[in-house]
């Protein structure tokens, strides 16, 4: 019996039968406990605590230094490192 109502409820309780229903759905509860789903496995080449093979750490952030010198560049039309012939017209 897994569906119930109040009307169902109000009956076991005149029948006195109200606390074993309740026991036997938590004992119920409990076996259909399962254990937790095993992780995923690793991936090939796996190191723990390691960058996974092919990246690496993020770059340092850039000094406001940095920044007025690729300003100033910018600013001068020497182009930019993304430019494909460094030419500055691009």
């Amino acid at each position: 019996m897994t569906d119930f109502d109040a009307s169902d409820i109000a009956a076991m309780r005149r029948e006195g039968d109200l606390r074993s229903f309740l026991r036997d759905q938590l004992r119920a509860g409990r076996a259909q406990k399962t254990a937790p789903p095993a992780p995923p496995p690793k991936p090939p080449g796996y190191r723990p605590g390691a960058w996974p093979a092919g990246t690496r750490p993020p770059d340092p952030r850039p000094t406001a230094a940095d920044w007025q010198q690729e300003l100033d560049r910018y600013r001068t039309g020497q182009g930019h490192d993304n430019d494909p012939c460094h030419c500055g017209n691009c």
